[in-house]
């Protein structure tokens, strides 16, 4: 009798991948790219799109253990982890690989129907992470390797060979920023129309892919119902201000109160992960912010560690994007905002802090402003911040 090739092996394990209730949400996925086996002495690996396959040690495997790793390479790649995590894996390549593992592996292990699927050797695993984050769990690997590393050496000795799989980073960061958005977009699709099927089947979504999935919220609605929160008056009438919208006509009217609002403070991240390109964005928005707001003053603060600058502007704000002077580029400590705040007792009606998101210690961030904050965030997804609402800035939706 002719032995299964690991081809047939990797076709079949996909079919009943396809066909489970649990897993038939990833359909979609496992179709994108290639799937292949390769001759190459690996386990396996993903660009963030392709999956392959080490011959050898797929022949090692038993079904259920083969199933599960096609679902670990594919939940790579529906979680987005090689273009999401491109900076982390410049920093720390073990630590993103270990955390990546981590969280694929809690959704795998979470599949309980007995013989359908079982982890190889050497597969991530901790009821810890139940839920967490890529960056959560990389935030507390980080801790523990820092601030109890005997405790790390003994749970993953020397860090290196802790995955069953490698995760192929450096074509992420070769890809255009185009290119990375295009793959998104396709990857939302799959998972969409998976979902759909998955629904059908009566399975329930993992809430990692629920985050995933969940209505892109245009910012730039959030901003106005923020400013919204923060507007005085109730339609009183001020002729300390004429009505710009009318002015063009030679028409001098008041405009009301509501509006206008009082003093804001935006501060912008300038930390050395932000480039031209962010600053100019974020310059650009802070002229849409003016248009929206009309505030009797913002105060612009330049901050990375600390706070190294204060722009005031008032009344006119029609060349604003000019006269801006930005200041920074060290690390990152968004705790500088409030400190300098307090220090200087601004006392504002709203405080807009644009960033990348990319800081840490947000756990114990200690933010005492009493007015409102809102976070308009370019990169960082799974940012979490103790106080204020947080926006993800589109940048497919800017100006």
């Amino acid at each position: 009798m002719n032995r299964i090739t690991e081809e047939t092996r990797l076709k079949k394990a996909h079919i009943a991948l396809m066909k489970h209730h649990e897993t038939a949400l990833y359909s979609g996925v496992m179709m994108m790219g290639k799937s292949e086996i390769i001759d190459e002495n690996i386990t396996a690996y993903t660009d963030g799109v392709n999956k392959k396959y080490g011959r050898s040690f797929v022949a090692k495997l038993k079904d259920e253990e083969l199933r599960a790793l096609v679902l670990h390479e594919n939940l790579h790649v529906a979680l987005k982890h090689v273009a999401r995590f491109k900076r982390e894996f410049k920093d720390d390549p073990q630590l993103v690989n270990m955390s990546a593992d981590y969280v694929v592996n809690d959704v795998i292990v979470s599949i309980k129907e007995r013989g359908f699927l079982r982890l190889p050797e050497g597969g991530l695993v901790d009821d810890k992470y139940h839920n967490w984050s890529v960056r959560e769990v990389y935030n507390d690997l980080k801790d523990m390797r820092q601030n109890r590393p005997q405790e790390f050496e003994q749970k993953y000795g020397d860090g290196d060979g802790n995955t069953m799989d490698e995760h192929d980073f450096e074509h992420g960061q070769a890809m255009s920023e185009k290119q990375s958005n295009e793959l998104s977009d396709s990857i939302d699709k799959a998972l969409r129309e998976g979902s759909v099927l998955a629904g059908r089947l009566g399975a329930k979504i993992p809430r990692t892919i629920e985050d995933l999935l969940a209505p892109k919220v245009d910012w730039r609605t959030v901003l106005r119902e923020f400013i919204m929160s923060v507007t005085r008056g109730t339609d009183e009438y001020s002729w300390r201000r004429f009505n710009k919208r009318h002015m063009v006509n030679d028409i001098y009217l008041p405009i009301t109160e509501n509006e206008r609002v009082g003093e804001l403070v935006v501060a912008i991240d300038t930390s050395g992960s932000i480039g031209t390109r962010e600053l100019t964005e974020f310059t650009s928005e802070l002229v849409s912010i003016c248009e929206v707001a009309n505030p009797e003053k913002i105060k612009l603060l330049w901050w990375d560690t600390e706070v190294h600058g204060i722009q005031e502007f008032a009344d006119d704000y029609t060349n604003i994007q000019n006269q801006v002077k930005p200041q920074g580029g060290g690390g990152t400590d968004p705790q500088c905002i409030p400190k300098y705040i307090n220090d200087n007792n601004i006392n504002a009606q709203g405080l807009i802090v644009f960033t990348d998101g990319y800081f840490y210690g947000t756990d114990n961030l200690e933010w005492s402003i009493s007015y409102p904050t809102l976070w308009l965030v370019t990169e960082n997804e799974d940012l979490r911040v103790p106080t204020g609402k947080i926006v993800k800035y589109d940048r497919g939706n800017s100006h």
